[in-house]
């Protein structure tokens, strides 16, 4: 019982990100500098509208731009931010992400 107590305790230590705030995090990792403040306004005209976007979508984009997966000029520049979030931060950013309005 003390293992699984212990797991779980380090378990919860080690994963701070998936507590996060998703508005706080939006804000923390940048993407409202290129996406707008709300996901629907972006810096760019080539740079998608995210708000509403469905979770699991956002997420596997966010996870295919860090490993390469999706790899043309217009993700250069989410690129070289996407090495800074962790696969749990991509989570929870996405989930927040969904619930924005168009």
């Amino acid at each position: 019982m003390k293992v699984v107590s212990l797991a779980l305790v380090a378990s919860l230590v080690a994963l701070p990100a998936v507590a996060a705030d998703g508005a706080a995090l939006y804000k923390e990792k940048t993407c409202n500098a290129c996406h707008g403040p709300q996901g629907n306004k972006p810096l760019m005209p080539d740079y998608p509208k995210i708000a509403g976007q469905n979770a699991a979508y956002l997420e596997r984009q966010m996870l295919d731009i860090k490993s390469g997966a999706r790899n043309n000029a217009n993700t250069a520049a989410m690129k070289g931010v996407m090495h800074l979030v962790s696969d749990d931060e991509i989570k929870v950013l996405a989930e927040y992400i969904a619930t924005l309005a168009p």
